[in-house]
Parts: structure tokens; C-alpha cells; sequence
């Protein structure tokens, strides 16, 4: 008999920024492909989600919750859901399969304890314990404008291997007319793009002028 496959997850890292809709996005995504997620949100992000979306995000009703943050079944996903409390959690160790993360939305915070290797709840251990192992980070800051200190920190975390990728819209395809969902697609579609993921969240470049979708 065959051993069973080993899990191996996309961990998805939620921090406090403004910017949730992002991350609803790329795990409906992941969700979709059939990829393993592992999902860590920060006590700040439960506050933003709360906020920008009118659901909570409970520790012990999380997969009911989420399934009406996400608007989407969740039955039979390959979805584990860790506290972001939990320093002790299968993500805080290298030696946990993972194929790489992604934070959506990335605050300043986040990006400075990721960078500086701060560790203060799982999602940055997370971060950098994928970025020591080697595996593929993803960071998506939104706040705008952004000072000093925090470009350094990305300018760390780009030196450290990670992905900066800002949550910065393109309009070609769709027009500057296009809705919200649209332009949040564009993004998350761009921060799988960046991990190898397969999707069809967006309007690629053809390199033809005149092509926009209606």
C-alpha cells in the first residue's frame, strides 16, 4: 500500500491593513484550484474584517465565519485555520511543509516584523520562517503614502527574498470603468501570479492596443 500524500499548503497571512477584500480574493482563488490553505489572520485584520465586511472571525466558529466572509461553501476544502496567538502552531517551524506564503493586506507593521525578524504573533514567525527556508513570499502592502521607515523595511524584505507587491491596480482590460471586484481581482491575480498559482482572476496584456474587455 502507498503512503498517502504529504499535505503541503499555501499559508495565507491576513495582517491588520486596510485592504481585506484582497485576501478574500486569493483564498477564494486557492480555495477554487484546490490548493491546501493554511490561514492565520492577525487580532488587528479581525478588527478590519469586522469593519470593512460586517462579519467576525471567531477561533472557535472560524470555518463558519469565514465561509460568510468568503461567501463561498467550504465544504470538503483542505483549509486549517491557526490562531494568531499560537507561536506553537505547525507554521512556526521550518520543518512544516509549506509551499510559500502570502500576507494580504501587508500593514507597516507586519512588513517591519517580518523584516526585522520581530516574530511577534504567527503571521510574521510565518513569514519568516518561509523566508529562511527559501520558499516563496509574497507581501502586499497597501498603506499610501508611505514614510521612510517603511520603505527600508521593504527594501529588507526584498533583500531577504520576498515579493513586494503593492496593492496598485492595473486598468488595461478592463477600463477605468470597471467595478471594485475587478480591480481587487486584478490584485490578488497578481500575487498568485507571483507564486506560480494558475487562475483567471484577470485580463492579460496581449500586446495589442484596443482590446479592452466590455
Amino acid at each position: 500500500m502507498s503512503a498517502a500524500p504529504h499535505r503541503t499548503p499555501w499559508i495565507v497571512g491576513v495582517s491588520g491593513a486596510s485592504g481585506t477584500p484582497y485576501a478574500a480574493a486569493v483564498l477564494r482563488a486557492l480555495l477554487a484550484g484546490g490548493h491546501a490553505v493554511d490561514l492565520v489572520v492577525s487580532r488587528a485584520a479581525r478588527l478590519t474584517i469586522l469593519d470593512e465586511t460586517g462579519h467576525s472571525l471567531r477561533d472557535a466558529h472560524w470555518r463558519e465565519d469565514l465561509g460568510q466572509w468568503l461567501e463561498c461553501p467550504l465544504d470538503g476544502a483542505d483549509l486549517r485555520y491557526w490562531p494568531a496567538g499560537d507561536l506553537a502552531a505547525g507554521p512556526s517551524s521550518g520543518s512544516y511543509r509549506a509551499k510559500g506564503m502570502i500576507v494580504v493586506p501587508a500593514s507597516t507593521a507586519a512588513c517591519a516584523g517580518i523584516a526585522l525578524g520581530l516574530s511577534k504573533d504567527l503571521l510574521q514567525r510565518a513569514a519568516e520562517v518561509n523566508l529562511k527556508e527559501r520558499r516563496p513570499v509574497v507581501v502586499v502592502p497597501r498603506e499610501t503614502p508611505v514614510t521612510r521607515s517603511h520603505l527600508l523595511h521593504l527594501v529588507e524584505l526584498i533583500d531577504s527574498g520576498a515579493v513586494v507587491l503593492p496593492a496598485s491596480p492595473g486598468f488595461y482590460g478592463i477600463g477605468a470603468k470597471a467595478d471594485a471586484q475587478r480591480l481587487i481581482d486584478f490584485v490578488a491575480g497578481k500575487a498568485l501570479d507571483a507564486v506560480g498559482v494558475d487562475h483567471d482572476l484577470l485580463t492579460r496584456w496581449t500586446g495589442h492596443l484596443g482590446t479592452r474587455a466590455t
